[in-house]
């Protein structure tokens, strides 16, 4: 893993960026020495988006409708 300060990455941000593409570098991007960011390569998701797929992770023990113990204004 590569470091570079900012003002290098602003002179050479094309060459940074091929060559993460190309070459799978990831590249931390620092200004003051503290890191701003990490330039790491793309990958695609394998899984394609499915409607419903987390339908049956929703677990709901109450009634979400009616409001919670306190009187509220808009129910008077």
């Amino acid at each position: 893993m590569n470091t570079m300060n900012i003002t290098d990455f602003k002179s050479h941000a094309l060459k940074v960026l091929r060559d993460t593409a190309e070459l799978g570098k990831t590249v931390i991007i620092t200004k003051r020495g503290k890191a701003l960011a990490e330039i790491i390569p793309y990958k695609p998701h394998d899984r394609k988006a499915v409607p419903g797929r987390l339908a049956s992770t929703l677990v709901s023990e109450k009634d979400i409708v009616s409001p919670i113990d306190e009187e509220w204004e808009a129910n008077k």
